[in-house]
């Protein structure tokens, strides 16, 4: 089956959150740039967000881009993930009205790690679909930086409640690994 489908829904799905984010930013009253400094760590939660879904995005579109095909556990597996980012708007709010507390700051960090989880497997199963030396089999031999950031997440997770702002740190160090597109796949697809 065609991937072209799967693709589309995704970049809709993706649009769609990113739109739910951005309508959970509430306009302050007044004129004055005093009235923005308490919404700085509103703000900043919604851009590390933003930047989140980005990075899902692209590397999901470089992925795409190195297979030839999709079938019925890609098609799941696509949703399982998609079901995870959507739920980054609900965090993210959740931080925000809680003022950073533990236990919201720890929520977003699982739902982080799940679509790192969920990340990891559907391209297990597009590596399955296709030949072991497909250009993404390649690419993805060794997703050190993969496992890593799962690793990490697990423990700003467990951290969150001895400090969540180390927690938040740990989360947007991930995000700042990922910010540069992942050049594997470029590299290990032939030449157009």
């Amino acid at each position: 089956m065609g991937k072209g489908r799967l693709e589309a829904f995704s970049d809709g799905v993706i649009a769609v959150i990113i739109t739910i984010m951005v309508l959970e930013l509430k306009v302050p009253h007044g004129t004055d740039l005093a009235v923005l400094v308490p919404l700085a760590p509103i703000f900043l939660s919604y851009v590390l967000s933003f930047v989140y879904i980005g990075i899902y995005w692209n590397n999901h579109h470089h992925m795409l881009h190195a297979v030839q095909r999709i079938n019925g556990r890609a098609l799941w597996a696509n949703l399982n993930l998609l079901f995870w980012l959507s739920l980054i708007p609900f965090v993210t709010g959740l931080v925000n009205e809680n003022h950073f507390a533990a236990v919201p700051v720890a929520l977003y960090g699982v739902v982080l790690l799940m679509s790192g989880v969920s990340y990891y497997l559907f391209e297990r199963v597009l590596i399955a679909l296709h030949a072991k030396d497909s250009p993404l089999a390649r690419a993805m031999k060794k997703d050190i930086k993969g496992i890593m950031s799962l690793l990490i997440y697990i423990v700003a997770i467990a951290l969150t409640f001895v400090n969540p702002w180390v927690s938040c740190a740990l989360y947007t160090f991930v995000a700042v690994m990922w910010f540069i597109p992942d050049p594997r796949i470029e590299r290990a697809l032939p030449e157009a």
